[in-house]
């Protein structure tokens, strides 16, 4: 634990950095490309929001100041607030322990919190292939496991899950037209580019065959990665969204520095 919370100090003093950044690039408002919408595909609803990793600040948060994970939007939001920074997307960003502690890899600030978890093992992130959300300058991608660990990129944000829902354009092999379990879900895909980046969440309990057909088909990109199910949950200011429930581990959020006269 000691060592945990000596890498999230170290985390938290890279986030004032890259905020007081963020505030000499961007000015007091930032460009951003965020947009989200409802859409319905093979008579399933679904809700996504659309980002480009060059305008829209990605990160992933966990622990708050006092080590503790924020487990909720509403932690997030104040905490950011403190900083003068809005919070216009969030999303629960992966897997994690009773603890809250991811299961797998996860970078923040580019410091590492958890290694990469590469072997099978029980539940959907054992579900060989599994994937890694990496954020870097000016892009974001899902990677295979084994693609990530091959070319090992500089993330500044990441979060391990499992399993991919779309591997270079293929449905996870292990995925069943007929299969009958079904749950509200929630994923991110990303362009070959690493331009766009769609966060999804099942407004209504689908099968991992049909949400992987949501990325593949409906919106086109070739790689995508299961986030989780029951607990999946989205806050989108633009669809009136900010769900709660049970709390949550890691998350990954879009963010903007707010107007001081706001």
């Amino acid at each position: 634990m000691t060592g945990v919370k000596e890498r999230m100090w170290h985390v938290r003093l890279a986030t004032l950095l890259g905020v007081i950044g963020s505030i000499l690039l961007l000015g007091v408002h930032g460009a951003y490309a965020l947009s989200c919408q409802d859409l319905t595909y093979a008579g399933k609803n679904y809700s996504i929001c659309r980002a480009d990793p060059a305008t829209d600040k990605i990160a992933t948060y966990l622990y708050d100041d006092d080590g503790a994970p924020y487990g909720t939007f509403s932690a997030l939001k104040r905490a950011l607030e403190t900083t003068n920074t809005r919070l216009n997307f969030a999303m629960n960003g992966g897997m994690y322990h009773e603890e809250r502690n991811p299961v797998g890899h996860y970078v923040e600030n580019g410091i590492e919190v958890m290694r990469v978890i590469p072997n099978a093992g029980p539940g959907n992130f054992g579900l060989l292939p599994n994937g890694i959300f990496c954020v870097q300058p000016s892009r974001a991608d899902v990677f295979e496991t084994r693609t990530y660990l091959a070319n090992r990129p500089d993330c500044d944000f990441a979060t391990q899950s499992g399993p991919m829902l779309v591997i270079d354009g293929a449905l996870h092999p292990r995925f069943l037209p007929d299969s009958t379990s079904r749950y509200i879900r929630n994923g991110v895909g990303s362009s070959a580019d690493g331009r766009e980046v769609v966060f999804a969440i099942s407004n209504t309990p689908v099968t991992f065959h049909e949400f992987g057909l949501l990325f593949r088909d409906a919106l086109n990109l070739p790689n995508a990665l299961f986030l989780d199910g029951n607990v999946s949950r989205l806050y989108a200011p633009e669809l009136g969204r900010d769900d709660f429930g049970r709390s949550m581990g890691p998350i990954i959020g879009i963010t903007e520095q707010a107007n001081p006269t706001d």
